[in-house]
């Protein structure tokens, strides 16, 4: 039989339980107010509720904790956007719920984030090239989805074949980056709504 002793050193032993994705949440929210190199490793523990072994153990180094959480960043972006574009709605309208979508989250108080690709992501890309290729799949993944459902409505005749549903998808992309710099300026959701629906004629252009 084991001793109580050896039960508490047991438990005492026995790694702390966290969720990923929470922990993901606190050390992304760290990394978009202060940039992948102005988030000191203190800071990151410190967020995620973790000492660093735990930290390390669970996600890697500094770099790679980031890229986890740019990637579950962007996984969530991705659903919203195909379940968006899945809708059986005029593309004007799907867009404008996506845009919708992305200022009330680019623009949320109190840090007016924006993107985190766009405003932390194209920084550290620079010294990082495992951050850049990172970044590039998840704006790849979203550039298909938005050809998917142009090709789509050329194929219904709702849209000409021209300019090219990959066209159109880049630009509808573009927008989502620019929506994402205007918020972290500071220009106000109302404003970026307006901007939105003015930029709307150009993607979905006939």
């Amino acid at each position: 039989m084991r001793s109580d002793t050896e039960d508490m050193k047991r438990k005492r032993g026995r790694p702390r339980q966290f969720e990923p994705d929470a922990v993901l949440d606190s050390v992304r929210k760290v990394f978009t107010e202060k940039g992948f190199e102005g988030a000191s490793l203190d800071d990151l523990a410190a967020a995620a509720g973790l000492n660093r072994p735990s930290l390390y153990g669970a996600f890697g180094d500094k770099e790679q904790l980031y890229i986890h959480a740019l990637n579950q960043v962007g996984a969530r972006s991705q659903a919203r956007l195909a379940e968006a574009l899945a809708l059986a709605l005029p593309i004007e309208e799907r867009l404008t719920l996506i845009y919708r979508w992305a200022i009330a989250a680019y623009s949320a108080p109190p840090l007016h984030a924006g993107c985190m690709i766009v405003n932390t992501a194209t920084t550290a890309a620079t010294t990082n090239p495992a951050i850049a290729e990172a970044a590039r799949k998840i704006r790849a993944g979203q550039e298909e989805l938005f050809a998917r459902a142009f090709a789509a409505c050329v194929a219904r005749r709702e849209l000409p074949a021209e300019p090219a549903p990959s066209a159109r998808a880049k630009l509808a992309t573009a927008m989502l980056d620019t929506l994402a710099v205007r918020a972290r300026l500071g220009e106000s959701a109302a404003s970026l709504e307006t901007f939105a629906q003015e930029a709307l004629a150009l993607v979905c252009v006939i």
